[in-house]
């Protein structure tokens, strides 16, 4: 058997469609299982233990006739027995149709899209979004309650946060870690997802204060660099990593006592690794992005502006005030 799901999104987007693949390979467990995946989300599937193969399409590109024609022969020369789309564009079913794939399954009400697919389920969009990704097995007659999300860390990348901790000097001594979230794709749709510098060191210099022995690591990724300078800059003691890929900074999070982190992949990573987070959100709804868990706090901005969320709220929730 052969499965192809289309999952459009960034990389958070394809870790909390890991539970559904995970109950796909359990429920068939000798299926070819592929994804169809932007190229700024292909870095996700490093720590993806149940995709076999990930194809690349920029769901979100201007694409012309010929992009989507030589995606509608890749999927088709590939024969599968099912497919699943998380989008709701009408064009996604009927490529779907004309790749001639028996089973096709997605969202009911996808704006007239759905008439080109066999199954349709309800989109329940007011929920954890693995379990609303996850309702699409009901299209295949699969019941079972969403899996919790899980991932698969390669041991060359547990090497490298061993040796990252080293170097760091804080082996095995547990450590906070930070990660601001700065998104380019964020702002340039408009969210904004980047906590002020200057309520970060706040808080920052309130950990230092109440624990001045428990280390505090800011990670710095590509995108990261002009906020990890400045917030270095407020706080000299402060600790920079800087993981390569996912599963670096998967990694990097396993060893964490807690992740202060805004709405952003690695929040969904620490929810996999089940290290405690507390996350902040500004437009987007914690209830969405986080499972029911003590776990796991999503601290809400009053006004959706993430910015304007109080470093002591955010203190309380740490300390228990």
């Amino acid at each position: 058997m052969r499965i192809v799901a289309l999952v459009p999104g960034g990389i958070g987007d394809q870790i909390l469609f890991f539970p559904t693949l995970d109950d796909l390979k359990r429920t068939y467990p000798d299926a070819q299982i592929d994804v169809v995946v932007e190229p700024r989300a292909k870095s996700a599937y490093r720590v993806c233990k149940s995709a076999d193969e990930i194809i690349l399409f920029d769901f979100k590109d201007r694409n012309s006739p010929a992009d989507w024609a030589n995606l509608l022969g890749v999927i088709r020369d590939r024969y599968y027995d099912i497919a699943l789309s998380l989008g709701q564009r009408w064009g996604v079913g009927f490529l779907l149709w004309l790749t001639g794939t028996a089973m096709r399954v997605g969202y009911k009400g996808n704006a007239g899209g759905q008439i080109f697919l066999t199954n349709t389920v309800p989109l329940k969009s007011e929920q954890y979004a693995a379990h609303m990704y996850h309702d699409l097995l009901q299209g295949l007659g699969i019941n079972t309650p969403c899996p919790e999300l899980s991932i698969s860390i390669p041991k060359r990348d547990l090497g490298w946060a061993e040796a990252e901790q080293k170097r760091l000097g804080i082996p095995g001594s547990g450590y906070v870690l930070i990660h601001g979230g700065s998104s380019e794709l964020a702002q340039a749709k408009g969210i904004d997802k980047i906590y002020p510098v200057e309520k970060w060191k706040q808080i920052v210099q309130d950990f230092q204060q109440r624990q001045p022995d428990l280390p505090l690591v800011v990670v710095q990724g590509p995108e990261d660099q002009e906020f990890v300078a400045a917030l270095t800059k407020a706080c000299p003691n402060l600790k920079v990593t800087t993981p390569g890929d996912v599963g670096k900074l998967a990694a990097i999070i396993a060893g964490a006592n807690l992740l202060l982190c805004t709405d952003s992949a690695p929040m969904h990573l620490a929810v996999a690794l089940k290290v405690y987070t507390l996350a902040l959100f500004g437009p987007t709804d914690p209830a969405k992005l986080l499972p029911a868990s003590d776990k796991f706090v999503g601290i809400k901005s009053p006004t959706g502006n993430i910015a304007d969320i109080d470093p002591q709220t955010v203190l309380k929730q740490v300390w228990g005030g």
